[in-house]
């Protein structure tokens, strides 16, 4: 009894040694590249359990398909306009999937470890693309930062290392050096200084124009008031001639009328007099003052001679 039971668990662990020696696992999220006496022998994308020759014959590497994150350091960029900026950029990338292109991959890298140094160097040298741009097109909510991005993705998909799938580039930071610092606010000082001279030449311009056209209308306004003043002068004066000439013949008439003007404005308000009635004009509310040839009441307190 001893004996068959040792027979089984020896059968066992024989069998779990060739089932260990013999299989492999593929996850969903990597691809295995089985190499046999140290050469390549063939790709297996699918995932799953797998067979190979047992012991060191053949050899299974597995590389994660998944996407990797790789970051540069700040790279010191000329721009288009002569400005000194320092830029990061970051990108994912991941192993191409194709059978020939994971190949290519593990003989030149190995693992996505021995790839990411040079990824971050060639991710470094595409921030050349940032030359092409001032840097007003840098900053600023109308940035030109997507294209730059777009650009620089498109430089590294061209050019891209064996195995290797650029997936997304993005720029993280984008600052100036200190001495460039200063010259760019002075140069945005003076450049807003000179935006608001232009402004103040403009207002000062517009406000003289309308000054200008204020005194043409006002210089118009009193042309017509003139004309017009000088238009009711000479109406008034025609009328007062015309009147002149029509009492010239009744002196008496003209005289009393007068004096009937003057006694109604003098009574208009509750005045209370205290005078002479026998003066003009109040003589004509005195009952008893001298009447002339003609009716016509007479101040003094006697009548004109008769001619």
């Amino acid at each position: 009894m001893n004996r068959t039971v040792g027979f089984v668990v020896g059968a066992l662990i024989v069998l779990v040694l060739v089932l260990y020696n013999t299989t492999y696992t593929v996850n969903f999220h990597e691809v295995a590249v089985v190499t046999r006496f140290g050469k390549p022998a063939g790709v297996e994308t699918r995932p799953g359990l797998h067979l190979k020759a047992p012991f060191f014959i053949d050899q299974v590497t597995r590389i994660d398909t998944r996407q990797q994150l790789i970051e540069s350091p700040l790279e010191t960029v000329l721009t288009r306009d002569g400005q000194q900026v320092m830029v990061q950029a970051f990108m994912t990338w991941r192993v191409d999937s194709d059978a020939d292109a994971t190949l290519r991959f593990f003989t030149s890298y190995g693992t996505v470890d021995g790839a990411a140094k040079d990824l971050e160097t060639q991710l470094q040298g595409a921030l050349r693309a940032i030359g092409g741009y001032a840097f007003a097109d840098l900053v600023g909510p109308s940035g030109k930062i997507a294209e730059a991005e777009a650009s620089i993705l498109e430089d590294l998909r061209r050019t891209r290392l064996a195995g290797t799938m650029p997936v997304t580039v993005g720029i993280s930071q984008v600052v100036l050096p200190s001495k460039t610092s200063v010259a760019v606010l002075r140069r945005m000082a003076a450049v807003q200084e000179t935006l608001a001279n232009l402004e103040e030449a403009k207002g000062a311009s517009a406000a003289e124009a309308l000054r200008s056209q204020a005194k043409s209308q006002a210089d118009i306004i009193m042309n017509f008031a003139d004309q017009w003043a000088a238009r009711i002068e000479a109406k008034g004066n025609e009328e007062a001639t015309r009147y002149y000439q029509e009492m010239k013949g009744e002196a008496e008439l003209a005289i009393f009328l007068a004096w009937l003007d003057t006694l109604r404005m003098s009574l208009s308000q509750s005045t209370t007099y205290i005078t002479d009635t026998t003066r003009a004009p109040l003589h004509l509310i005195d009952l008893d003052a001298p009447v002339d040839a003609k009716g016509i009441p007479q101040p003094g307190g006697r009548a004109p001679a008769k001619k």
